[in-house]
């Protein structure tokens, strides 16, 4: 299988979340420049190229080069996509280099994708046994195993904590480092699975009990969440005016980050708006963006795809306010 219909079978085998509803709210110039942040598999920027002009033009970027390299056919069929193999956190050098100032709207679809997760042997997911590894990018940075190895307890108990909302996670926590203190350090996802299902005594119905460690460890592996912060930073300056900027996320403290961040531009911060209640006021806070939507699959979708349940979608326009 070749061409088109190679580039669809590959679409179909990673369910692209919420695809229509992101390319309907990130569209506006049809003749206009997109920056696809998280490549993936290429749905949402397959989807974007056939609403698109001959004269438009997208930058898709992922930290994975396998999924770089699953995007080569298309990137060399299309001279529209330009496909550059870089975190998000950089696209402003990224749109640097290729001469760009601002583009006219930023999709971010957030977390791990499913090839990543299906593919036992990146060391994402507890089902099946491979080293543990669960880089995005495998070739730099430190693996879950390599974290594993030196960590404290305090240290590990933090992660699962805070990036995976795990209740046991100082038990898990000794549970390892004891392992480790006797000589054997957890190297494989099958050895987490099995020490964590040791340590972890009940669990919701249907969820295996590894889930929110695995989770947890993929996150500070990949630093996603400072990832995320240092992309939203650089937001404001690279988006036109009438620009949408659309994030897709699927954890909590992600969404959080980008609530945050749309409702500080849309609204003028506390302290002005107590400077604005004064009768002599000056320098009035003009809204930068507004925000435009915030979806979650539908209950069709969920069922088609168990792993859009936890997705949600905040989408928000450019205005020309402060900092334009």
């Amino acid at each position: 299988m070749s061409g088109p219909d190679k580039h669809a079978a590959a679409a179909l085998q990673h369910r692209t979340v919420l695809l229509d509803e992101a390319v309907e709210l990130l569209l506006g110039d049809r003749d206009g420049v997109y920056l696809d942040a998280t490549f993936g598999r290429g749905g949402h920027t397959r989807a974007l190229l056939a609403r698109l002009t001959a004269r438009a033009r997208v930058i898709a970027l992922d930290r994975d080069p396998q999924a770089i390299a699953a995007g080569a056919e298309l990137a060399a069929a299309d001279p529209r996509l330009q496909l550059v193999h870089a975190p998000f956190s950089r696209f402003g050098e990224v749109l640097d280099t290729l001469g760009v100032e601002r583009v006219h709207g930023m999709l971010f679809d957030l977390g791990v994708s499913s090839p990543q997760l299906d593919e036992t042997a990146r060391g994402f997911s507890f089902r099946g046994d491979a080293p543990l590894d669960m880089r995005m990018d495998p070739t730099r940075g430190f693996t879950a195993a390599q974290f594993l190895a030196d960590a404290s307890v305090d240290d590990i108990t933090r992660v699962l904590r805070d990036y995976g909302d795990e209740r046991a996670a100082f038990q898990i926590a000794k549970a390892l480092v004891a392992r480790r203190e006797r000589g054997e350090p957890v190297g494989r996802t099958a050895e987490l699975a099995a020490v964590v299902a040791q340590a972890v005594r009940s669990r919701e119905p249907g969820q295996d009990p590894a889930t929110r460690t695995f989770q947890a460890l993929r996150i500070h592996v990949n630093a996603e969440l400072a990832e995320l912060e240092a992309a939203l930073a650089q937001v404001m300056p690279r988006l036109a005016v009438g620009g949408r900027l659309v994030v897709i996320s699927f954890h909590s403290l992600e969404d959080r980050l980008v609530k945050h961040f749309i409702a500080t531009h849309a609204q003028p911060p506390r302290v002005e708006r107590e400077r604005q209640r004064l009768p002599l006021r000056d320098a009035p806070f003009h809204a930068a963006l507004k925000a435009l939507a915030r979806l979650r699959p539908s209950a069709a979708e969920v069922r088609a795809n168990a792993r859009a349940r936890s997705a949600v979608l905040r989408a928000a326009e450019r205005l020309a306010g402060d900092g334009a």
